[in-house]
């Protein structure tokens, strides 16, 4: 027979002492990894100077209405590797475009973004090779078509092996 002797442990304070060093290790390394992730992706900058942004906004603006009441329509189609763009007028009329730059910016990860100047199929049609990643981007397609200003497009789209959804 074993006889056992069943002493209650004690919880002491080298016990405290060990769990409030584990507990703020970890909130320490949290926050060193969240930082050091945060400073690495991204530099913070939105603008160079706000003032002067804000006081281009109302230009920008006006530009955007009176570009949105010619009424044209453009088509951004993608397909694994190749970027495809067309401009159709108020008719449905395809335009005569001289040039087309398309330029994909990520939303968070300032370092993923990049441009392509697409190639002329028969001055309607535009279209470029690029091996597209997956996510979620913000599309400019900038179009030459005799205007004082670039043509400009702005759409956010998710690409998902290779193509548009």
């Amino acid at each position: 027979m074993k006889i056992t002797n069943d002493v209650p442990r004690t919880f002491t304070g080298m016990h405290m002492l060990v769990i409030m060093i584990a507990f703020f290790a970890i909130i320490i390394a949290v926050n060193v990894a969240m930082a050091s992730l945060a400073r690495s992706s991204w530099s913070g900058l939105v603008v160079k100077n706000s003032y002067v942004a804000g006081q281009d906004f109302n230009r920008r603006l006006k530009e955007s209405r009176e570009q949105l009441a010619l009424g044209y329509k453009g088509t951004l189609t993608t397909s694994q590797d190749e970027i495809t763009y067309a401009l159709v007028d108020a008719q449905g009329k395809a335009m005569r475009i001289a040039s087309v730059r398309a330029s994909f910016s990520h939303p968070v990860y300032e370092a993923a973004d990049w441009s392509i100047d697409l190639v002329s199929r028969d001055g309607k049609t535009f279209s470029g090779r690029h091996g597209l990643r997956d996510g979620v981007w913000i599309v400019t397609t900038e179009s030459d078509i005799g205007l004082a200003r670039p043509y400009a497009e702005v759409r956010r789209v998710t690409i998902s092996g290779g193509v548009i959804q």
